[in-house]
């Protein structure tokens, strides 16, 4: 099965119980920092949106216009039901196509780490495309490079692909985005690599 599929696959399955498991994770410390820089009312992308909590809710209820993207059906449906006031569409985050330009923020909360790394670069550079200037972009990785399987992830199969922390704040950075906070957190008992960088 493709990488991108099984991804799909996972998500499709796993539905609501996610939004037991995203609970753990509270990211409301580093969303402080990304609204101090971004315009009241703006627009953002959540790539990777899954059921639409909490980031989705957060910049609503914020008073942003928030357009969610997920490659899982299962998870676009709950996103509807969870923040009726956001748009949703299916999408796969690597071949996203909305306009330059057009977006104040967008957010890959973990969702980034289920692309190939290999991809990883072009998916920044779209990014960096779509954003408005100094939009911001807010995602997190892996803190180890590789790509690797799990066969038990909240039940399901699923994929993950990461470079180093190194390596990914290189690409951020030749991108040209400019680098305005990234640390490895524990988060739900998991560490991760998080990055808020600035077009």
């Amino acid at each position: 099965m493709k990488k991108g599929n099984l991804v799909k696959k996972g998500y499709d399955e796993i539905g609501s119980n996610y939004m037991e498991y995203r609970d753990l994770f509270s990211n409301l410390p580093e969303l402080e920092i990304v609204l101090k820089h971004l315009p009241e009312k703006g627009n953002v992308l959540d790539a990777g949106c899954g059921t639409g909590l909490p980031i989705a809710k957060f910049f609503v209820e914020k008073g942003f216009s928030v357009t969610g993207i997920d490659i899982s059906e299962t998870m676009i449906e709950l996103a509807k039901v969870n923040v009726p006031e956001a748009k949703f569409f299916r999408s796969d985050m690597s071949k996203l196509d909305f306009p330059e330009l057009s977006f104040d923020c967008i957010t890959a909360i973990y969702s980034m780490f289920h692309v190939p790394k290999e991809k990883h670069s072009s998916v920044l550079e779209n990014f960096y495309r779509m954003l408005k200037p100094a939009g911001i972009l807010f995602f997190c990785l892996g803190t180890h490079s590789g790509d690797s399987y799990g066969d038990d992830f909240i039940g399901v199969e699923m994929f993950w692909s990461n470079y180093s922390p190194e390596k990914s704040l290189s690409l951020v950075k030749e991108t040209g985005f400019l680098v305005l906070f990234d640390e490895i957190l524990e988060k739900g008992d998991e560490l991760h690599y998080w990055i808020i960088a600035q077009k």
